[in-house]
């Protein structure tokens, strides 16, 4: 499957470009059910943790942060472009998610 990817990328990639190499020998694996967003003129800064709370009710709920990735404004619209176009997929293909703000 990597080399599906790798052999689309290529075919998209515009004549003359880097083909781009994926190099994932550092890279961990973490679980995220909590994201929070925060961005100054010069960045935006994601939080990723895990909401702990088994109960509901309570009065306060723990969230564990687990990392914090810090991307430019031009990177962060490319990962909104690209979390949007993979929700949108995932939605024809699965149904419709509930929008949890909304349902508030």
């Amino acid at each position: 499957m990597a080399e599906e990817k790798a052999k689309a990328t290529k075919a998209k990639a515009p004549s003359g470009a880097p083909t781009i190499r994926w190099d994932d020998s550092k890279m961990r694996s973490v679980y995220a059910n909590v994201c929070n967003v925060s961005s100054t003129q010069e960045e935006v800064t994601l939080l990723f943790g895990t909401n702990q709370a088994w109960r509901s009710g309570q009065k306060e709920v723990a969230i564990e942060l687990s990392d914090r990735v810090i991307v430019s404004p031009h990177a962060a619209k490319r990962l909104s472009r690209l979390l949007n176009s993979v929700v949108t997929e995932y939605e024809k293909r699965f149904g419709p998610l509930a929008d949890t703000e909304q349902a508030k």
